[in-house]
């Protein structure tokens, strides 16, 4: 019985451990989505990649200033990719969000210092237990002045040694970026009872609120 017990608790960890298990997110594939990219053209944005677009969606969700973070997958050639085959490693593509803003709220240089906040920019293709290039960490930048604050921060990173190991986020122009499928928009606040949500997700967006408390819009989530 012991034996049999051990074997569970080992079968629901490694069923949790992955951003691009599928068993729960078909379950879900009906789920109401949140507001196009279509109708946010009066903020600015900004994109990121650092691991499983659920957990990042989240982190930028919480940052006062932020009015909405679409989901989707950037950093690639292919066109249209489909989250099967981003979350498959079939595409250049890596799990990103478009991080629609209010300047006069919260700058650029804000939302890049969320960023590196948030995840850890030293492991290359991997973040937590998501392995492969659809997990890299990649800033993006849309002109010469973001590009040189993110790089400028990724300087100031590295002169105080704030890691023991090298930085190796991509700092890349901005190209394209295609909105995920309905279903994975808001993911981690619709379905917080799914294994990976519980044991990854929001212990991460936990960690970064105690770290960030001055940049919450709600203190009391």
């Amino acid at each position: 019985m012991r034996i049999l017990k051990m074997i569970a608790v080992v079968f629901i960890a490694l069923t949790s451990t992955s951003c691009a298990s599928k068993s729960e997110n078909k379950i879900e594939s009906s789920k109401e989505s949140k507001p196009t990219i279509q109708n946010l053209k009066k903020y600015e944005v900004a994109y990121f990649a650092s691991g499983c677009f659920w957990c990042v969606e989240a982190i930028f969700e919480s940052v006062k200033g932020v009015k909405e973070v679409i989901s989707g997958y950037a950093g690639g050639k292919e066109l249209n990719p489909t989250y099967e085959q981003v979350s498959s490693g079939y595409t250049t593509h890596a799990e990103a969000v478009a991080v629609y803003y209010n300047p006069k709220e919260v700058p650029f240089n804000t939302l890049v210092k969320v960023f590196f906040g948030s995840h850890n920019p030293t492991t290359l293709n991997r973040q937590g237990p998501d392995k492969g290039t659809q997990y890299r960490s990649i800033a993006f930048y849309k002109n010469e002045t973001e590009k040189k604050i993110i790089n400028e921060f990724i300087d100031d990173l590295a002169k105080s040694k704030a890691y023991k190991n090298k930085i190796v986020t991509e700092v890349v122009p901005f190209t394209k970026f295609y909105e995920a499928e309905a279903y994975h928009q808001d993911y981690e606040k619709k379905h917080p009872d799914n294994s990976y949500v519980r044991n990854v997700s929001i212990p991460r967006l936990n960690k970064f609120k105690s770290k960030f408390p001055e940049l919450l819009k709600n203190r009391t989530h």
